[in-house]
């Protein structure tokens, strides 16, 4: 998927297509076409872009909820028995088969290498397709997340050589939320390392002192409002916040959206198909989603759809599951006719989220 390949667009055809897209998704829901060959460790992660959004569509019938249901819970790291439990290792899920079964130098199997946010898109997938999550154990799985929590509140997403930032706070918070259970951080410290990435401009960094980015930003103000920091329709008079600069936080997502009318991940960056997302998540999140202008952001994101079905990150370029699914979700969050709504900071939709 390195080389961009293009097409032209259909200029009669700029509505949003539903029953395309299910197709698309149909088809990577059977077979994954060859350019994802490098993705092959991330396979959980491009199912969850699959499930979800067709739950988005209002598709989810069209699939074997059972098979993804068994083939899901079949990645689950466990200890090697019941009463070992190693400190330091982490009991969440693998992003596919090929981190499940690794080797060491001297070809002994690792049995783990579970991921937070493999774990984040396995839970997600199977609230999603009607799992009750409390037959997972999740008492293990949180007493061994805990341990990936860093003295700065940070995460690392495996329990050896794993980068830290927000991204990985994210995942924590979301599978404590969707497991219904606080256990496995610390939320209090949690949340100064988010303060801590607040950066002059009112955008979040990745990590402390880095650039704004629209994609923190969301895991900033996501993992903020699932861990109850935050209160409902944060413009209004009667709510407040004084842990973070919402009205400096405010004007830089606005200042996302361009001229195209789609959103900037960062300042003086072409805008892209996912931003419609991460920044207009953050705006409903802060109850400003009012102040999108709405009708320019369809304009720029029907310039990415493709004539396949699915959404490509800039006009022009074929279509990819990451950029179609953020797609589903900025029409979504636009309340396009026939798509389930979502709940922005979960990353899945309301009926989901709610386990209806």
């Amino acid at each position: 998927m390195e080389e961009q390949e293009y097409w032209e667009s259909d200029p009669e055809s700029l509505v949003f297509d539903r029953d395309r897209h299910i197709y698309y998704l149909l088809m990577m829901y059977q077979l994954l076409p060859s350019p994802y060959q490098g993705q092959e460790i991330n396979r959980l992660t491009l199912a969850y872009f699959v499930i979800s959004g067709l739950d988005i569509l209002r598709a989810l019938d069209r699939i074997d909820k059972e098979a993804v249901i068994n083939w899901v819970l079949s990645l689950q790291a466990h200890p090697r028995n019941e009463s070992t439990f190693e400190k330091g290792q982490f009991y969440g899920f693998h992003g596919s088969r090929s981190s499940q079964f690794q080797s060491n130098n001297n070809g002994a199997a690792i049995f783990n290498g579970s991921h937070l946010a493999s774990t984040y898109c396995a839970l997600a997938i199977l609230k999603t397709v009607g799992y009750d999550l409390s037959l997972i154990d999740s008492e293990l799985l949180l007493k061994s997340m805990k341990e990936l929590q860093q003295p700065d509140g940070c995460f690392m997403p495996i329990h050896t050589g794993g980068e830290t930032d927000l991204r990985f706070v994210f995942c924590a918070a979301a599978i404590c939320s969707m497991l219904g259970n606080w256990s496995g951080m610390d939320r209090e410290k949690a949340k100064e390392y988010i303060v801590n990435c607040q950066s002059y401009d009112g955008g979040f960094g990745l990590i402390p002192g880095s650039e704004s980015h629209g994609g923190a930003t969301y895991c900033a103000v996501a993992s903020l409002k699932l861990m109850g920091f935050l209160e409902e329709d944060l413009l209004s008079k009667k709510a407040s916040c004084d842990i973070i600069n919402v009205p400096l936080l405010l004007d830089w997502s606005l200042q996302k959206q361009a001229q195209d009318g789609g959103f900037q991940g960062r300042a003086n960056k072409p805008t892209d198909t996912c931003y419609a997302f991460w920044v207009g998540g953050v705006l409903r999140i802060l109850g400003a989603d009012k102040f999108i202008n709405e009708s320019a952001l369809r304009g720029f994101l029907l310039t990415c759809q493709s004539e396949y079905g699915g959404f490509s990150k800039f006009p022009g370029l074929l279509p990819d599951l990451y950029h179609s699914y953020y797609g589903f979700c900025a029409y979504s969050l636009l309340k396009e006719p026939g798509l389930n709504s979502l709940c922005v900071e979960l990353g899945l939709t309301d009926v989901a989220a709610v386990g209806l």
